[in-house]
């Protein structure tokens, strides 16, 4: 066999997902994008502010000896510096640079923390729903997936991470806002898994991580808040990335972050630095790093996203959808009107709607609807959910 047995599985177990796309593709080249509703990438379509561009022609323009030459591994002094500062105020704790290692996106950064930390066998917890790559990147690494329940609002369920804890359990990792369910996990349900870490921590004798994968962090919605998780738990690592906060998704440009009071801090942080070089990243995108050091606070119109959100969900709901109302990222993450989600999405597609059953993210029946796209798209797409709703639910 030309490919792993293994990859060969996994392709097996995703390859419904890529068939979908296929016929996406297919339908669209049939009966032109204009006719087909696509929601199914979380691809930003919000442009870039326009400090971005602003500073990339002046960073291209200016002459600096070794521009474009090796760096240290873990990025740019004056690159760590920014981000450090800017986490120190979203974090409520001083966060020195050494925190701060610049990384191929929140990705990149999450496979380096997975590496760094796993023995082979050891496992991470996430609450469900959760990004469909987590399986991957756990298992790049030696690692085994587990999952918990969440509770009906997609909020953490403590009870149900705490009953999947194990001797073998090296890491939680969080999704806030989340994708796919948009969820934000509020103060008291972080509060309160630190210090149910603590306590387990202690009964199994090592430090059970926590990993907060953040990069829907600034788009959100209606006052609401993400809170920080290094006040609440010294044992936490973040991964962010500015693909969605700056519309930069191809760039591949992101951190991760250790918390500064985190136990043997100096042989982690020198873990993330090695398995950055040794994984291939080497180092995160040297223009880019330029680029992010120029622009802490740059962020893109989440009024625009609030704008589809609002007209989406408002069409969903009158077509007879149930759905939460998200309060962060850029999806939404109805029920199924049928047990089925799979059969669902098949039979959207009937009606030329692409969408992702909530399956391939750890919530069967549901479906997920990426709403980064035109706003006409949008528009033209609701009476069509309307025809839909008309047909499942009478």
């Amino acid at each position: 066999m030309a490919i792993a047995e293994k990859i060969k599985n996994f392709m097996d177990r995703s390859s419904w997902i890529r068939k979908m796309f296929e016929e996406g593709a297919e339908l669209k080249a049939r009966l032109g994008p204009e006719n087909v509703y696509d929601f199914t990438l979380g691809n930003p379509d919000v442009y870039p502010p326009e400090v971005v561009e602003e500073e990339l022609v002046k960073i291209i323009q200016e002459h600096q000896p070794m521009k474009y030459g090796y760096m240290p591994n873990s990025g740019y002094p004056e690159t760590k510096e920014a981000v450090a500062g800017t986490l120190s105020s979203e974090q409520q704790v001083t966060v020195p640079a050494d925190s701060v290692v610049m990384t191929c996106g929140a990705g990149g950064a999450l496979n380096v923390i997975f590496k760094t930390i796993l023995n082979p066998g050891d496992e991470v917890i996430s609450p469900r729903p959760y990004f469909v790559e987590y399986n991957f990147y756990v298992d790049n690494n030696g690692g085994v997936l587990k999952t918990a329940d969440p509770l009906e609002d997609f909020t953490l369920n403590l009870e149900a991470i705490e009953a999947e804890i194990t001797g073998k359990t090296k890491a939680v990792i969080i999704n806030s806002p989340n994708n796919p369910s948009g969820a934000i996990f509020p103060e008291d349900q972080i509060r309160d898994l630190g210090k149910l870490l603590e306590k387990k921590s202690a009964e199994i004798g090592h430090p059970i991580y926590l990993v907060s994968d953040e990069p829907y962090r600034k788009i959100i919605y209606d006052d609401a808040v993400v809170p920080p998780v290094f006040p609440f738990y010294r044992n936490s690592i973040i991964a962010n990335s500015y693909s969605k906060e700056l519309s930069l998704a191809g760039e591949r440009i992101g951190f991760l972050a250790l918390n500064p009071e985190a136990e043997e801090f100096g042989s982690l942080a020198a873990g993330f630095l090695f398995c950055n070089r040794i994984l291939g990243f080497v180092n995160a995108p040297g223009i880019m790093q330029r680029l992010i050091a120029r622009i802490q606070g740059a962020a893109i119109d989440i009024a625009q996203y609030k704008h589809k959100r609002d007209l989406l969900y408002d069409g969903l709901v009158e077509a007879g959808f149930n759905l939460t109302k998200p309060k962060g990222a850029f999806y939404l993450f109805p029920q199924s009107p049928i047990s089925d989600d799979v059969q669902f999405v098949r039979a959207l597609q009937t009606y030329n709607i692409l969408a992702v059953p909530g399956s391939g993210f750890g919530g069967p029946g549901y479906f997920r609807l990426a709403y980064c796209i035109d706003d006409a798209s949008i528009e033209r797409s609701l009476p069509v959910f309307k025809k839909v709703g008309e047909r499942f639910f009478g």
